[in-house]
């Protein structure tokens, strides 16, 4: 794997601006480069206050924005409230494959010693097979093994911005086959969910722009994407397992060590995950629910 250094320096230089302080919570990064633990939140009394949400709301918003993933811990939330958050962030995004937990937006994440896989368990983006791939995802852990189950995260303004200006140009204007076909097809049956006669996909661009930010991020990942368009396959195959390689350089990374009724709410559309399956045979499980997004351009 490339160190993206040389004998001029890093090849990626990651430079943050000055920018203004907090009123309403307390944000400490985990790297310079991506994602920050959020306090002074209580997510319970904000989905239920409207008086003190809006103020602290936009500051959340800012804080996802400049950090693509932060975290919450020591969260006591029920159900309803975890899909009242999720909802002040967009309507909400229905898994096409998954279990739920009693309301179809209220994704079951499970593993146990009986489990056959784990959830993201490789590097991807969430659902980036639909049209219309989420926004983000709002996971809430409330058992985790005594050691392990760690989630990863990669920052792919990070990534894009780390490559050549040659490669960037050849990678502009390219799109990407993202095919749920292969990824969710039997993937669930441990549960009992039956398989769909058929399974999201889309044409992405390869180079993605992000609709808040203006950031240009790199938008392929090894859980659906399967081929660029309009190139020979092994061509296309080449340049994937490049840029899966150089996606997932662990300078682009942060690593979210859980507790029980911690919060990760990570933004789809400019960071990838994977979560660690290192902590057979205990448990982890908790629940997921994701906000809707937009076609990526």
């Amino acid at each position: 794997m490339s160190s993206l250094s040389g004998k001029q320096g890093p090849r990626y230089r990651h430079l943050v601006g000055e920018s203004e302080p907090y009123e309403t919570i307390a944000v400490e990064k985990l790297t310079p480069i991506i994602g920050a633990e959020i306090t002074g939140v209580d997510i319970a009394k904000l989905v239920s206050d409207e008086a003190r949400s809006n103020r602290q709301m936009d500051e959340i918003h800012r804080a996802l924005a400049e950090n693509l993933v932060i975290f919450f811990r020591d969260q006591h939330i029920t159900p309803a409230q975890h899909l009242a958050f999720g909802r002040k962030f967009g309507e909400l995004h229905v898994h096409p494959a998954a279990p739920n937990e009693g309301d179809p937006a209220l994704m079951r994440i499970y593993a146990d010693k009986d489990s056959p896989r784990a959830n993201g368990e490789g590097w991807h983006s969430d659902v980036s097979c639909d049209l219309e791939p989420p926004m983000g995802s709002i996971l809430y852990i409330k058992q985790c093994p005594p050691r392990g189950g760690d989630t990863l995260f990669a920052n792919m303004y990070a990534a894009y911005e780390a490559l050549s200006d040659r490669m960037k140009v050849y990678l502009d204007g390219l799109t990407a086959l993202h095919d749920g076909e292969q990824t969710y097809r039997g993937l669930y049956a441990n549960y009992g969910v039956a398989d769909k006669q058929t399974y999201p996909r889309a044409e992405h661009p390869v180079i993605r722009t992000h609709p808040v930010t203006g950031r240009k991020a790199l938008y392929v990942n090894r859980g659906f994407t399967r081929f660029i368009v309009g190139i020979p396959r092994d061509e296309s195959d080449a340049m994937l397992a490049y840029l899966y390689q150089h996606t997932e350089n662990p300078l682009f990374q942060c690593r979210f060590r859980w507790t029980e009724n911690a919060i990760a709410f990570w933004d789809n559309r400019c960071a990838q995950h994977r979560a660690m399956w290192d902590y057979w045979p205990h448990t982890r499980s908790g629940t997921r629910v994701t906000v809707k997004g937009e076609r990526p351009v």
